[in-house]
């Protein structure tokens, strides 16, 4: 199956290995250097460094199995004797993209929040659905299908594991986040290869909610976020993980024009 990927994401992707390399060159060209220092203070500021990093690795990896372990204990896993109909079509969206491990599907109650995301941990990758988000199916199933879609799309462009080893470019300001956001376009485009339908929908639903989606006017949502893309609202985008709603809409009608 065709799709398009955001042009910034390899090049970002690009800039995060080399930094990456250049990094890991520089500690260890450092390393002889560092035993070779009679300073204790300077041993035991790298000493401390290090303590830190260890820690903050610790950290990441107990929230990641902390996740897992918490979809595992209290998610209902999306099979076939479980909303069959459902892990057909997930079936059939795995196959298209050419995924042969296919990942666990789990629903997970979260209280009403819209929300779904993609996990890897120990050579597995794992999607998990919010509840109120699934209980698209009943409605709007072609919604759903795009949200699903675009996690089969981390787990396609293999994002969790290209992030986990260019951690290290994490120290470049603002780095993470923009190659973050071009994923995140990325993976829209491939929820729309894979739904024959406006998926400006699903989009809308994380922008209004469940009940009110299909009364948005999109228009006039797209024309008030471009009055209200001020000075301050373009700076707080640098530091976010996710483009701002109304720039994924522009994105998806760019794709459907170019569909046509």
């Amino acid at each position: 199956m065709q799709y398009q990927v955001n042009k910034k994401e390899n090049v970002y992707f690009i800039i995060k290995t080399i930094v990456t390399i250049l990094l890991l060159l520089l500690i260890v060209l450092s390393i002889p250097q560092i035993f070779e220092f009679k300073n204790t203070a300077t041993v035991a500021t790298v000493v401390t460094f290090a303590l830190y990093l260890v820690i903050i690795v610790l950290f990441l990896l107990f929230q990641k199995v902390y996740l897992i372990a918490y979809m595992k204990g209290n998610g209902i896993n999306v099979s076939q004797n479980q909303f069959s109909e459902i892990y057909s079509l997930y079936l059939t969206m795995c196959s298209e993209l050419g995924i042969r491990k296919v990942p666990k599907l789990f629903i997970i109650q979260e209280g009403g929040l819209l929300n779904a995301f993609s996990i890897r941990f120990s050579g597995s990758n794992y999607i998990a659905i919010y509840s109120d988000v699934f209980e698209m199916i009943e409605r709007d199933i072609d919604t759903l299908k795009f949200i699903i879609g675009h996690e089969l799309g981390h787990v396609k462009r293999m994002h969790m594991s290209k992030r986990f080893w260019t951690i290290l470019s994490s120290v470049v300001p603002f780095l993470t986040a923009a190659y973050s956001r071009s994923c995140e376009y990325t993976c829209d485009n491939i929820g729309f290869s894979l739904v024959n339908a406006d998926s400006k929908r699903a989009l809308l639903l994380l922008a209004a909610g469940k009940k009110l989606y299909k009364q948005v006017d999109s228009d006039a949502y797209l024309a008030d976020a471009k009055m209200n893309n001020t000075l301050s609202v373009k700076i707080m985008e640098y530091f976010m993980s996710h483009p701002y709603l109304p720039k994924r809409i522009r994105n998806i009608e760019k794709m459907d024009k170019d569909k046509v």
